[in-house]
């Protein structure tokens, strides 16, 4: 059911919790897969998944944050909102940081998750409609300068402002006024977006 249908992909290990978020989400037409722990969940992904994932940032072995790690490293596109108890407000703000859209706290309104739930779906299918639209995607490319492609050449390959400042012998603060435009011309807030984008048309890059 997961793979290129529109799902939500819940991963709670509280069993009460679990169950409940899947009758609120199925009472409200979304389709819902749900995971007792973060490894289960992993096990599970493939980037065709589409939808959004409501993760608990604190659980048993692998945690939130752990899984959220993982999934970055494999450039996964799909929004993650975070569910976290009173205290996990920091954790919820680094995670925000590192790509999550957005987090709620515990105890929580059903409205109010449902409401960032709409957001994150809607969020999805318009990074998938940019992901299929590789035309697009070449001409943003094609407006940056070669200076933004450059910098955006090495953001894709992981590095660090401080480490792109230094090998280019440009000041740090250059390094993010570059890195600002190109995330503003290939119209991302996401550093897996901006991966998957350029992933998606490397065989005409390279052609070209």
């Amino acid at each position: 059911m997961s793979e290129n249908t529109e799902t939500v992909f819940v991963v709670e290990d509280d069993e009460a919790v679990r169950d409940s978020l899947e009758l609120l989400l199925k009472s409200s037409d979304k389709a819902v897969e749900t995971f007792a722990t973060a490894n289960a969940f992993l096990s599970s992904y493939n980037e065709d998944m589409a939808g959004c994932i409501v993760l608990d940032i604190r659980m048993p072995g692998m945690d939130g944050m752990e899984l959220q790690r993982h999934l970055n490293e494999k450039n996964s596109i799909l929004p993650i909102i975070f569910v976290t108890g009173h205290g996990d407000v920091p954790m919820a703000v680094d995670a925000m940081k590192q790509g999550a859209v957005d987090f709620i706290q515990k105890p929580y309104r059903e409205e109010d998750l449902l409401k960032k739930i709409e957001q994150a779906l809607e969020q999805d299918r318009e990074q998938r409609k940019t992901l299929g639209q590789k035309q697009e995607i070449m001409r943003r490319i094609n407006m940056l300068t070669p200076r933004e492609t450059e910098i955006m050449d090495r953001m894709i390959a992981g590095q660090a402002n401080k480490v792109i400042a230094i090998e280019l012998d440009i000041s740090q603060r250059t390094v993010e006024i570059h890195r600002s435009r190109v995330m503003h011309k290939m119209g991302t807030h996401s550093l897996a977006h901006l991966v998957r984008m350029v992933m998606s048309v490397k065989d005409r890059i390279d052609a070209s």
